[in-house]
Order: structure tokens, then C-alpha cells, then sequence
């Protein structure tokens, strides 16, 4: 029986295909996350279509590929219903698990759309990001080639990950950009200086990734040392040391305001980012990642939670307070070129 109460919707771009107010992070799917029941995280596909969820997120870095070999069956599955974003960028060499490259250049990218659609199983991908951007490779080179892409068929729309507004802007004007993808949430604001008002100008779709600050703002952990070894989040500056002691005093607010309501905290920090439409006058996409059903149920009910006034207020300071960087090694984000 179908759901009753689906998402609403909103659309990829301007003037873009109806998507679900709220997507789905398929990347713990198959890594970084510790270990996964895929048998779980399946169903959570479904159940994530089911619940009124369009646009699933994956990339060619998440298990070196293994994420788009997950998820395609899925997608293929459900092709007319699901829009399908995956990334390119950061290169991954099987013989040295910890070699991270970011590639831009225009033969990259052709090689990487084509090794994507193969595990994917698929003929068009519906959006095709820039993982990350190498300064060194002219962002016109760059998004001309995404644009011959789109020429080709093999890719429906472009986006960006983590560009500062000049460079949305820049790249916007080689090809219309779709989405704009970058982290965004209670403890992340850098985007708001220049990728958040670019952005609603040019009226690109944002696209919040960690809008939960990976699991941190829901208190599933309160310090990296509590996480299995093979769990990234072991190698965040702000989940670390004295930083995961402050930071974690921090998500009290949250903690605060869910109680009051009868939410969780995961729902207060979702619905935070998705009030932020309003506040910047642009589309929000947030996609929190999840590999529970359960989980799924709760992050899409905050899609229509309204904080009030003096609750926003409440949070609006915590992202000032955040001690640590986002990554050990931010060279590759926009805050490094802002």
C-alpha cells in the first residue's frame, strides 16, 4: 500500500524535474561508516522511494566504486522513479588504500563518467557532480567537458561539491549548473558567505551533505575514540580529543529542543536545514545518510518540522562555537579558497 503522507517537492534547478524535499547519502552503504547489514540498507532504498525520496546520492569514491555497484540494481529497478546523482574527482589506486588525488582534467573526467555508468548499469546518469575542485585545471576546462557530457546523453544535469560562490558562478556560465552540493548544518555554516547567496541568484538546488554532522549532532557518538578502527570519522579533527569534549556541549541546544517538542535530535537538525530555504530564498536538498529503515523514517518526518523563532535563536550561535576543522586536511574544500 502506498504512503500517504509523501515528501513534497521541490524542483532541481531552475525550472528543473520535481524531487523530493529530502534525498538519501548512500556512501556507508560501503564504507566509511563501520561495518553494514546490506540486506538492511537495500530495504532502505525501498523504503526511501516508498517514502517519497527521489534523489540518491552515491559516488565513484564511495568503496572505490562498490556504492554505484549497490545501489545500481535499485536504480535500475526503479529508473523512471529515481533521480540518480553520483560524483567524480577524487581518485582512489587499489594498491595504496590511503592515495587520495583530486583530477579535473577534461580526460579524467570522460573515463570516470564511463567506468560510473558500467557499475551503475545504466545509460544516463540524472546528475553528474565535480567531487572536488583541482584549482590547478581551469574550471572552464573542467565543465565544458561535463558539458559535453550532457551533448553526449551520458549525463542529464551538472553540479558542483564544494565551490565557492565565484566559482559556482564561473562554472554556471560554461553550462547551467543544477545542484550544488556542500556540507551544511548546524555546525557548518561557511557556505552562508558566498555559496549559499550564489547559489539562490543563480537558482542551483543546494544540496547539504552531513546535515547531521555524521551522526554526531544526533549524539550516536560523542567521541571518535568510541568508533571502530575502520570508521573515517576516527580521523575528524572535531570528533577528536579536547575538540570532541567542547563540540559535543554544544549539540545541548539541540538535545534541548527535541526533548521540548518530542522529536529527536536528528529532526531538529534536519528541520534547522531545511528552514534555511526560507531564510536564504533558495531550494534545500539536504541528504542525510542512513542505512536503517528506522533511521529513514525519522530523518524524513523533519522535512515538514517548523522550528520557531526563539528555537532557531537557540541555535543560531553553535556553529560559531565549533572547535576543529571539518577534515584533517581541508585544502581541497571551499573554505581553503574563500
Amino acid at each position: 500500500m502506498q504512503q500517504q503522507h509523501l515528501l513534497p517537492t521541490v524542483p532541481l534547478g531552475r525550472g528543473g524535474r520535481l524531487i523530493g524535499t529530502q534525498g538519501l547519502g548512500c556512501m556507508g552503504m560501503s564504507e566509511f561508516y563501520g561495518p553494514t547489514d546490506t540486506a538492511e540498507a537495500l530495504a532502505t532504498l525501498d523504503a526511501a522511494l516508498e517514502a517519497g525520496v527521489t534523489l540518491f546520492d552515491t559516488a565513484d569514491i564511495y568503496g572505490s566504486g562498490a556504492n554505484e555497484e549497490l545501489i545500481g540494481p535499485f536504480v535500475r529497478a526503479n529508473r523512471d522513479r529515481v533521480v540518480l546523482a553520483t560524483k567524480f574527482a577524487i581518485e582512489r589506486r587499489a594498491e595504496d588504500p590511503r592515495y587520495r588525488a583530486v583530477r579535473n582534467d577534461p580526460e579524467y573526467i570522460r573515463s570516470a563518467v564511463d567506468a560510473s555508468l558500467k557499475r551503475l548499469g545504466v545509460d544516463e546518469i540524472d546528475l553528474y557532480y565535480m567531487h572536488r575542485r583541482d584549482p590547478a585545471v581551469p574550471l572552464a576546462e573542467s565543465v565544458g567537458a561535463m558539458a559535453e557530457l550532457v551533448r553526449a546523453g551520458k549525463v542529464r544535469e551538472l553540479g558542483l561539491s564544494e565551490v565557492t560562490g565565484a566559482e559556482l558562478r564561473e562554472a554556471h556560465a560554461v553550462h547551467p549548473i543544477a545542484a550544488l552540493q556542500s556540507e551544511w548544518s548546524v555546525f557548518s555554516r561557511d557556505v552562508e558567505r558566498t555559496a549559499v547567496p550564489a547559489a539562490a541568484e543563480l537558482g542551483v538546488t543546494f544540496v547539504p551533505y552531513s546535515p547531521l554532522g555524521r551522526g554526531f549532532l544526533t549524539g550516536s557518538f560523542t567521541a571518535a575514540e568510541t568508533l571502530s578502527e575502520d570508521d573515517y570519522r576516527r580521523h575528524h579533527p572535531q570528533f577528536s580529543g579536547p575538540n570532541a569534549a567542547a563540540n559535543a556541549a554544544l549539540v545541548e541546544p539541540i538535545r534541548a529542543i527535541a526533548a521540548e517538542r518530542g522529536l529527536t535530535p536528528a529532526q531538529v537538525a534536519l528541520a534547522w536545514v531545511h528552514q534555511r530555504a526560507a531564510v536564504h530564498g533558495l531550494t534545500v536538498v539536504p541528504i542525510p545518510g542512513t542505512r536503517k529503515r528506522t533511521r529513514l523514517a525519522e530523518n524524513t518526518a523533519a522535512a515538514t518540522v517548523e522550528l520557531t523563532g526563539a528555537e532557531l535563536a537557540l541555535l543560531e550561535p553553535v556553529a560559531e562555537k565549533v572547535t576543529g576543522d571539518r577534515y584533517a586536511d581541508m585544502s581541497s574544500t571551499s573554505a581553503a579558497r574563500e
